[in-house]
């Protein structure tokens, strides 16, 4: 018992020596702060310096780049604008030109009230000119511009757009009648009468082609005239017109693209 006493004693000895002395050896094998030379030092500054100077270059790149690119694209939007804005001009100036519609009107409303022109002035309008004994074509157009206008009125990014009624036979369209026959189209829909005079003179403006034909045993008579649906701006102008070849579908999607791309004049 004694003698395996003295074996772990001088094993253990034996391993505290080892582990002292590999400590001891690996601190000086270990270089200190004090142990690295200036040249060392210096490079190492000088690795660190060169990848900021790296970087730095490169976000000055990227910098110009962008700012470069952002000045071509805000140069192309500028010279796209003036040229929408020259055609818009152009196009007014053009309306212009036609003299269509540019002239007034003071008519009776189906409510018996005095109407003239500067009335709708602010609203877009859909006109037609027409008469209540028109057996299919007129009814038909007058749907049509009904439906127009409803489907229009769905979409709410949209101002309202007035529907009127322009009676080219005044002799037997007056208030009563045309109270009687926009009640069967849009209920914004707004008729038009006023004397033989005041009539003509409104259709002029809009070269409306007017003429009674011969009446019958009855008395009866048609009416021959210009088949058209006109558009109206704000500013009071004539903008566009609808033939009977036009659909509800491409009458509404001309309407709509107007007014998006209406400048005030």
């Amino acid at each position: 018992m004694l003698a395996l006493r003295c074996i772990l004693g001088d094993l253990r000895g034996r391993l505290l020596r080892t582990f002292v002395s590999s400590s001891s050896l690996s601190s000086a094998v270990r270089p200190t702060r004090q142990d690295v030379g200036p040249q060392q030092v210096r490079f190492r500054s000088q690795g660190r310096d060169s990848a900021s100077a790296a970087k730095l270059k490169l976000r000055t790149r990227l910098l110009i780049m962008l700012l470069f690119g952002g000045g071509i694209m805000a140069a192309w939007w500028y010279v796209s604008w003036e040229k929408q804005q020259k055609l818009r001009r152009q196009r007014v100036e053009q309306l212009r030109q036609v003299a269509l519609g540019q002239g007034t009107f003071s008519l009776l409303d189906h409510h018996g009230r005095r109407r003239n022109k500067q009335d709708f002035l602010g609203s877009w309008v859909l006109l037609y000119f027409g008469f209540t004994h028109c057996p299919d074509i007129c009814p038909d157009e007058l749907d049509k511009l009904s439906a127009v206008v409803a489907s229009l009125d769905q979409d709410k990014s949209l101002p309202p757009v007035q529907p009127l009624f322009i009676t080219v036979d005044p002799e037997r369209d007056d208030v009563a009648a045309l109270a009687r026959y926009v009640q069967d189209f849009h209920p914004r829909m707004i008729g038009l009468t006023g004397t033989l005079e005041e009539v003509k003179h409104a259709g002029r403006d809009y070269r409306v082609y007017a003429s009674a034909g011969p009446k019958d045993e009855d008395g009866d008579y048609i009416v021959d005239h210009t088949i058209l649906i006109y558009l109206i701006s704000p500013d009071g102008l004539f903008v566009d017109y609808y033939n009977r070849m036009k659909n509800q579908e491409q009458i509404a999607e001309s309407v709509k693209n107007r007014i998006n791309g209406y400048v005030k004049i």
